[in-house]
């Protein structure tokens, strides 16, 4: 029988060579790797498969729900022009003179329901509009997109890697919510500073995309107002929140069984499709069967993420089958604070050598989750509470973007930049906030634990 880091080991070779050199998809690889590894760990050889199919649907049933909805939200977001208005919003408190600002809030609020692509592909024209207005600062206009919609991207919940590392981990959904949005603030500063430095490195003008043509917005008075079209991304944070915060501090008030309801992932995201789905009827008078096409769309996008994350949820579990988290657990040391700052600093590490091997911050996030996932990643052992723990994954998955990260390629087609342009600019962008976000986090770690007392 093999031992436990060598069956990681197999493990993470048979994503990163399935992914990275056969360019398997993302499924195929992780569940590929899931079977292996539960092939090598201990166990009946009649159980072997079929527990691999338990854990993809444990993780599935974690995410699924969820998953599938904010996909329903960002679409309609997106066809119904609220997207829009709130990146409107911003440039209009903002002004143009802090344009970088108010393209870097859009993707930070934007990218809580919607993938990171999306949001991108949405922003991209306005760097493009700033830039012929300006004739400077192009770069800048990009990579402020870039870093307001990575930061919520890794940190904040409903984005499938931050909502199945909450599960894996058992992390309070909205401690991961409220710790994370605690994180990506002063990230969001530093990242914009940074910006501007990279900005005056790479000076790069804009140039025309290849046989695409660019539309022309839309009017003002076309677009739903600013209060209806954040409301589908405020109203599931502020639930799920306001539910963790009455149930940690008044847990015998009677507003706390119906705040926990309200606050669940499920029904908040529901409750928020369900707005979107109401103002995109109403802005673009479509009939049921126009809006069933449009989520039937967006669920489509949205099953390959499920089935990615639910993927990479029993690779996890596997990987714990096997007995890595033990192992992990002697590498880094007993239960002190101490051992648990190793830990943290290990787990940072090690998802930034998941990216770097194999390209996706999602993936990295959810194989290295499951490697550290234990019944001893409580607060108590820890010193402090596991959200930590999954916010130092979180960042280290940023750090080590390079040719293999799809999002490196969407960058630079979209923005029309060089492979070298792109080196110069994107992956010191991400390892930049990456590592902030990290130490940042060591930081609250130290100072605000978490821990329950008594």
């Amino acid at each position: 029988m093999l031992s436990p880091p060598l069956i990681l080991l197999a493990g993470l070779v048979t994503v990163v060579g399935l992914i990275l050199v056969l360019r398997f998809n993302a499924f195929l690889a992780l569940i590929t790797a899931a079977m292996l590894v539960s092939l090598l760990a201990p166990g009946p050889w009649t159980d072997k498969i079929e527990r691999v199919a338990e854990a993809f649907g444990s993780s599935a049933g974690k995410i699924g729900i969820a998953i599938a909805l904010a996909a329903v939200i960002g679409k309609c977001l997106m066809d119904s022009g609220a997207a829009d208005r709130i990146v409107r919003a911003f440039l209009g408190v903002l002004g143009e003179r802090r344009a970088s600002a108010a393209l870097l809030a859009s993707g930070f609020v934007l990218a809580v329901p919607v993938f990171f692509d999306t949001v991108f592909y949405l922003l991209v024209p306005l760097a493009r509009s700033l830039w012929r207005r300006t004739r400077k600062n192009y770069v800048l206009y990009l990579l402020a997109i870039v870093t307001g919609t990575a930061i919520t991207h890794v940190l904040v919940p409903p984005t499938p890697g931050p909502l199945l590392m909450a599960g894996i981990l058992g992390v309070d959904l909205g401690t991961m919510i409220l710790i994370g949005l605690l994180v990506a603030v002063p990230t969001a500063f530093v990242g914009l500073l940074a910006c501007h430095f990279l900005n005056r490195r790479v000076p790069v003008e804009c140039r025309p995309l290849a046989g695409e043509s660019e539309a022309d917005p839309l009017d003002d008075s076309e677009l739903p107002s600013l209060g209806v079209s954040i409301l589908p991304i405020l109203l599931p944070v502020v639930l799920i929140s306001a539910g963790t915060l009455i149930k940690t501090f008044r847990p015998e008030s009677p507003a706390a069984a119906p705040a926990e309801m309200l606050g669940n992932v499920n029904l908040a995201l529901l409750l928020a499709a369900t707005v979107s789905m109401v103002v995109l009827v109403r802005r673009q008078g479509l009939t049921l069967a126009q809006l069933a096409r449009t989520t039937e769309t967006a669920l489509a996008s949205g099953g390959l993420i499920i089935l990615i994350t639910a993927a990479g949820g029993a690779f996890g579990a596997m990987l714990q089958t096997a007995g890595v988290g033990d192992t992990v657990r002697q590498y880094a040391g007993g239960g002190q604070q101490t051992s648990g700052i190793l830990l943290l600093l290990l787990a940072g590490v090690t998802a930034s050598v998941v990216k770097m091997a194999q390209g996706s911050s999602t993936v990295a996030m959810i194989a290295t989750a499951g490697m550290f996932a234990s019944s001893q990643t409580t607060p108590e052992t820890l010193g402090f509470n596991p959200v930590y723990l999954a916010l130092a994954i979180s960042t280290g998955s940023l750090v080590g973007s390079w040719m293999n990260d799809s999002g490196f390629w969407i960058y630079s087609r979209m923005g029309g930049l060089t492979e070298w342009e792109t080196l110069r600019s994107w992956s010191p962008i991400l390892a930049i906030i990456g590592i902030f976000a990290f130490s940042f986090t060591l930081l609250l770690a130290w100072l605000m634990p978490l821990v329950p007392v008594g």
